[in-house]
């Protein structure tokens, strides 16, 4: 076997795979998924700020709490 027939094997291959991932991305079973993908960056937006909030809610919660053994450890009493 000589490098063009290698050549030539390589390339039908890739043709075949090339063909074979556009018929799969084009396909109607495919396109529900591909719309949900589509809208990501849009939805992205409203869970990163609830995420947000509830992340600095969490973490005051945490400060509160450390604040208040503190306290504790030196005897202060809570106001």
């Amino acid at each position: 076997m000589d490098t063009g027939t290698f050549r030539g094997i390589i390339t039908g291959l890739l043709i075949i795979a090339f063909l074979g991932i556009t018929w799969w991305a084009y396909s109607r079973r495919r396109k529900p998924d591909f719309d949900e993908a589509a809208n990501l960056p849009f939805a992205e937006d409203d869970e990163q700020s609830n995420r947000d909030s509830s992340a600095s809610q969490q973490r005051s919660k945490r400060e509160q709490a450390s604040e208040a053994d503190s306290r504790h450890d030196r005897g202060d009493k809570d106001t």
